[in-house]
């Protein structure tokens, strides 16, 4: 038998083709030069040695020192209220299958689209080009967008022979580009196709607030999960339980507070938990507390921990896990541990240290923060039940002030963090912890200087951080009963930051 159609089958096998697409709403390009050309974008190259076809953001070149073929590159910086985008706007088919793809070099570089396909792919960043590549269908509208971009606050990247590989109409280019009166840079990223994560954790908002859902009751309102109102990016559950093998956790709904709900079950939970992710919020089963008695000090109960969180994440579909461990902690093996939750899905991956713990680089909390620094989503260090302690200036500031906020953040940043990977963790009521109480509006001071330099006290830092990241609280439930005043003001104040 023939490996190939004999021309005589061939007519019969395009007509085939062409039925299935037609049934399955899709257009296919066969055999016909003027229904498709090779690649549809303007300048794709930038060998004109311009931006000609493209608009751009923020501060972006055409360079000829480095290009991954021919004598030209797209070169964009980021800033911190800018991720440096560049797109292009493109006439295509509609039910069409195409394929996009770029060289790229940077870290955290996206390719995407828009319009009528939504898709991206990004890249973490490594030594020299990669290329990027994703294949789409179009929907029912001919309007598509093809951008690159950066993001906040990190380096230049470099770009470069782009190509849109399907039928349609490349754009009309001019002598230069042309530049938006408002930024067209998402202020959150994109979903991705990519397994790997971004400073910025998939779809969570530059600025987030966190609270703790307590999974038992102690005085606080009771709350069903899906009753936490969407001002909380992330919610925590509280807690994970210790097992008896060493480093292992378990979550059982507790049942005084399934009983105080009405007979809230374990099915209904795990229904809320979509439910609320279905709003735009993240839920992370948190490792601690008070009471917690979780200890990982070696390989194996390193193993035994991350498969039981993974196995958490399985079963409830939590997005990530929080470190809340307030008996000490081994960065090492803590480290070994949320690498491997991060590989298995665990993609929000946050912290609650207390200020002891990140007052010196030399503590086991700051280097396990350094020390996963590439997929940790953000510090909220608790700043209360704590009394004084010694701010990034060398200064003593005592619990319940601006100031002890931002003095004590400063140190994190000056040993080595990034500002959208610090955040303030405070009570929301003068209930919820034993002192360390401040206003829900002095916090929203200490986020306006650091982000702004406004609204500072006595101490005031050296720079501002627009991508700082925002507040935690505990509790949820505690805010509830204070009819959400730390939620309320806090997530309003966050709107407001850059």
């Amino acid at each position: 038998m023939s490996p190939h159609p004999s021309p005589r089958r061939l007519p019969a096998l395009v007509s085939l083709l062409a039925s299935v697409a037609l049934a399955l709403g899709v257009t296919l390009a066969l055999g016909t030069t003027s229904a498709s050309a090779a690649n549809i974008l303007a300048n794709p190259g930038f060998e004109s040695g311009s931006l000609s076809g493209w608009t751009c953001t923020g501060t972006s070149s055409v360079v000829s020192t480095q290009a991954h073929d021919g004598s030209h590159s797209l070169s964009a910086a980021p800033s911190g209220s800018d991720t440096g985008q560049c797109s292009q706007q493109v006439t295509v088919q509609p039910n069409t299958a195409y394929k996009l793809s770029a060289w790229v070099q940077g870290s955290y570089v996206y390719l995407g689209v828009s319009g009528s396909a939504v898709q991206n792919t990004w890249t973490p960043g490594a030594t020299g080009w990669q290329q990027l590549s994703l294949s789409f269908t179009t929907g029912s509208s001919t309007s598509l967008t093809v951008y690159l971009h950066g993001w906040y606050g990190q380096p230049a990247y470099l770009a470069d022979d782009v190509s849109l590989d399907g039928p349609g109409t490349p754009p009309t280019t001019s002598a230069s580009p042309t530049t938006p009166t408002t930024p067209t840079t998402p202020t959150t990223p994109p979903t991705t196709t990519t397994t790997s994560t971004p400073p910025h954790n998939g779809d969570l908002p530059k600025h987030i607030l966190t609270g703790y859902w307590q999974n038992f009751d102690n005085g606080a309102k009771t709350l069903k999960l899906a009753d936490v109102p969407t001002t909380y990016n992330v919610i925590a559950i509280a807690f994970a339980d210790a097992t008896t093998t060493p480093g292992a956790v378990s979550f059982t709904l507790d049942p005084a507070l399934s009983s105080k709900l009405g007979g809230y079950t374990d099915a209904q939970f795990r229904a809320d938990i979509k439910t609320v992710q279905a709003r735009g919020q993240k839920v992370i089963i948190s490792v601690g507390g008070e009471k917690g008695t979780i200890s990982v000090g070696d390989s194996q109960s390193a193993s035994n921990f991350a498969n039981s969180v993974k196995q958490l994440i399985s079963t409830y579909g939590f997005d990530g896990v929080d470190i809340d461990l307030e008996n000490g902690i081994n960065a090492t093996y803590m480290g070994q541990a949320l690498r491997s939750i991060h590989d298995g899905g665990g993609s929000v991956i946050t912290m609650a240290p207390q200020t002891i713990d990140m007052q010196s680089t030399q503590g086991g909390y700051f280097q396990l923060a350094l020390n996963v620094k590439d997929i940790l989503t953000v510090v909220n260090m608790q700043y209360y039940n704590s009394g004084a302690m010694n701010g990034c200036n060398g200064n003593v500031y005592s619990q319940g002030t601006v100031d002890f906020l931002t003095a004590l953040s400063c140190i994190q940043l000056q040993g080595g963090l990034r500002a959208d990977q610090v955040a303030f963790g405070l009570p929301s009521s003068g209930s919820a912890a034993g002192g360390g109480y401040q206003s829900p509006s002095n916090v929203v001071s200490a986020m306006n200087c650091m982000a702004k330099g406004t609204g500072c006290a006595s101490f005031k830092p050296s720079t501002t951080y627009p991508e700082f990241r925002g507040a935690m609280t505990w509790s949820i439930n505690w805010d509830a009963s204070n009819g959400y005043s730390f939620a309320n003001t806090v997530s309003a104040g966050l709107k407001n930051l850059p």
